[in-house]
């Protein structure tokens, strides 16, 4: 059982992430996420003595572990590489269109803001995409993809579906997932198709 502090903690996490995503990373200050997370004063720099950027970093972790998730009950739930990655592409598209296009992806938002500023957040994003795309690949490669071209594959599905969640934002339309989910089981598939037509 979690103790008290944990609590907090997790508290504190969870209402970084949900700022950054409606308020930005610059946008959110450490007493709006005090009182989102109904938390005494001093228990950010208890739980964070690096401040509001070892919270950005919780924040962005906490975020790669959902979505990793996401992949994951995805792949489970799937019949193969192509329906896994749609059906993580419109569980998201549900996501953004529930929050009135108010929710995105954190770690690109983090990414943007702040890539160039703090190398810590940086490498924080760059490991949190990477929790999204070694699944993938390793997802493609029991389907036969060969190692190279799998990662190669999964930085693109990756990359795609970040592209498309930051335009839907802006169109308010979950259009642009709906069309970045076609075109990316079509990728899977016509790749995977290849690959059992050379056996």
């Amino acid at each position: 059982m979690a103790s008290k502090g944990d609590l907090t903690k997790a508290r504190l996490a969870e209402s970084m992430l949900e700022l950054i995503q409606t308020s930005g990373y610059s946008g959110t200050g450490l007493n709006a996420v005090i009182e989102h997370a109904a938390a005494p004063k001093g228990s950010i720099y208890f739980h964070f003595p690096e401040g509001k950027e070892g919270l950005g970093v919780a924040a962005v972790e906490l975020a790669a572990r959902r979505f990793e998730t996401l992949i994951a009950e995805a792949a489970v739930s799937a019949g193969g590489p192509a329906e896994a990655a749609r059906g993580a592409i419109e569980a998201l598209a549900t996501i953004v269109s529930e929050s009135n296009f108010r929710l995105g992806c954190p770690v690109s938002v983090v990414t943007l803001e702040m890539g160039a500023e703090s190398e810590r957040l940086r490498q924080a994003c760059a490991t949190a995409f990477e929790s999204w795309i070694a699944p993938t690949a390793t997802f493609l490669e029991a389907s036969g993809v060969a190692a190279d071209e799998a990662r190669s594959l999964a930085t693109v599905v990756v990359s795609t579906i970040e592209g498309a969640v930051i335009v839907s934002r802006a169109m308010q339309s979950t259009q642009p997932l709906v069309s970045a989910a076609d075109v990316v089981a079509e990728l899977i598939n016509q790749r995977c198709q290849t690959v059992g037509g050379t056996r």
